[in-house]
């Protein structure tokens, strides 16, 4: 839907059909194994429908729909050569995994050196890099060791210092070879852009803000794309007003604890019931997502470049 609002054609290929998302608990449904993925590309393929100017990947829940995704990105690379790969590589947060342990190595090894942009949260980027991030020159070293990796963007999510316990910070590099002005094809120059986006916390967890971050950092990178941090900035900006939409909606419909309507309900009911208010408001958000609105509470900073 934010891709599409921003008037992307977007082909979606859903890794599962659940009946909710797993944060309830509880939930029906199927996961996409490998050998399904492969098969929608290979009637992509039949069809010569494979035209694509990016790919985004989110949640991949097995390793075989994983090196499924490796084998497709790599076919599509070669058949579109400036096609642009996003990763978002969705395994846990706050320390904890939901996803196989297994498929640590495998993203860590195999696909990160396919992507072009990355998008990891803290615990993410820890996985990937081996770095213990405790402040903000540990999540430079944990960026400069994806940019070895051939990661040209690499933007952490949302970082969490103990040293400030009212924001939460964006921290993004770019590193990419381009040619020379005025060289041959093969005179190049390293074009390096960094920054860090201060938010305010909002006391309460949601579900989806990782995926719809890398959605909108592929559209804004793509109308944006020479300027990484003001890109990274209207996105900071939208992200943060559907979340205050949705907290404010929480705070008005959800179950609070003066409320003794539900007091005899179960607790996974409870649960529940305070999940729903917590989804997304994206619907609502539409024009937000569209112009994203400056806030003077979200502060972008340029960093030096000399790392």
């Amino acid at each position: 839907f934010p891709l599409q609002t921003l008037g992307f054609d977007v082909d979606a290929v859903n890794s599962v059909q659940f009946s909710n998302h797993t944060g309830y608990g509880q939930w029906r449904g199927e996961r996409l194994d490998g050998v399904q993925v492969w098969e929608l590309y290979e009637g992509l393929l039949a069809n010569d429908l494979l035209e694509y100017s990016d790919v985004l990947t989110g949640y991949i829940g097995s390793v075989t729909f994983l090196r499924t995704v490796i084998r497709i990105v790599k076919a599509l690379k070669e058949r579109s050569p400036a096609l642009v790969y996003a990763c978002d590589p969705v395994m846990g947060d706050h320390g904890r995994l939901y996803v196989p342990a297994d498929l640590v190595p495998v993203y860590r090894d195999e696909l990160i050196p396919l992507a072009d942009v990355l998008t990891p949260n803290q615990f993410e980027a820890e996985l990937l890099t081996g770095v213990s991030i405790r402040d903000e020159a540990d999540a430079l070293q944990a960026i400069d060791l994806l940019h070895a990796k051939g990661v040209g963007t690499v933007v952490i999510t949302s970082l969490d210092f103990d040293a400030d316990a009212e924001h939460l910070v964006v921290l993004g590099s770019r590193s990419q070879q381009r040619r020379a002005d005025g060289g041959d094809a093969a005179t190049t120059t390293t074009v390096r852009q960094r920054f860090r986006i201060k938010v305010p916390k909002l006391k309460a967890c949601f579900t989806g803000s990782g995926d719809l971050f890398s959605c909108l950092l592929l559209a804004w990178s793509t109308f944006l794309p020479d300027d990484l941090p003001q890109a990274c900035y209207k996105v900071t900006c939208s992200l943060q007003s559907v979340l205050r939409r949705t907290y404010h909606f929480s705070q008005r419909h959800g179950p609070r604890a003066d409320d003794q309507s539900g007091a005899s309900l179960p607790a996974d009911v409870m649960k529940a019931r305070d999940l729903r208010t917590r989804e997304l408001r994206l619907i609502q958000s539409k024009r937000d997502i569209e112009t994203p609105p400056q806030s003077n509470d979200i502060v972008l900073e340029l960093l030096p470049c000399d790392r």
